[in-house]
């Protein structure tokens, strides 16, 4: 596998103690997000490590996390083939029709869905994603409605099953910038 770095992104957690830094890359299948995520929360400290794999049209095909977690070791593999998703091999039929998963621990896995709104014809994006939620490392179907109205920079965010929405600073790179309460990071293009 070849890979070309496009950008990467330092973000500092807001609400919490903790960092995140993520690399995106042009691979031969698409695109490749190489990301760190170490945070403090109730449960201990957060080591994990993880890479995001997506195809030529920014549709997530799958995901590994790897690290530890207080006194817990962390070891997931999601997989996405023509039949839905699997979580360490387990068929996972809750989130069938999901395009993207959504690491709860990490602002990382907006892109996908950021770049597939930069990308279209009109400025907004309704997709489901398979969420994975963090401590508890179980799939979640997460409906979401991304809309870039005039400015791709500002993008409105809503996350249905939650209620949860807001408005997202954008990198041109669809890396986020700014998630208000709980993220803010600065972007490094690479050189063509």
């Amino acid at each position: 596998m070849t890979g070309q770095t496009i950008a990467t992104v330092r973000w500092r957690a807001l609400e919490h103690e903790g960092d995140d830094t993520c690399r995106l890359s042009r691979v031969d299948h698409g695109w490749l997000l190489v990301g760190h995520s170490r945070f403090r929360d109730a449960d201990g400290f957060a080591a994990l490590d993880y890479v995001v794999r997506c195809d030529a049209r920014w549709r997530t095909l799958g995901a590994d996390i790897a690290g530890r977690h207080g006194t817990r070791e962390i070891s997931l593999r999601l997989e996405r083939n023509t039949d839905g998703w699997l979580l360490n091999g387990d068929p996972q039929p809750q989130v069938v029709g999901a395009d993207d998963i959504d690491l709860a621990f990490t602002p990382a896995t907006n892109l996908m869905p950021l770049r597939r709104v930069m990308e279209a014809p009109t400025p907004r994006l309704d997709t489901r994603a398979a969420w994975l939620r963090y401590p508890n490392c179980d799939l979640r179907p997460l409906d979401q409605t991304y809309d870039a109205g005039q400015s791709a920079e500002l993008v409105s965010y809503r996350a249905e099953q939650t209620g949860y929405a807001t408005q997202l600073c954008v990198d041109h790179s669809g890396f986020v910038t700014l998630y208000p309460g709980l993220w803010e990071g600065e972007v490094t293009h690479e050189a063509r």
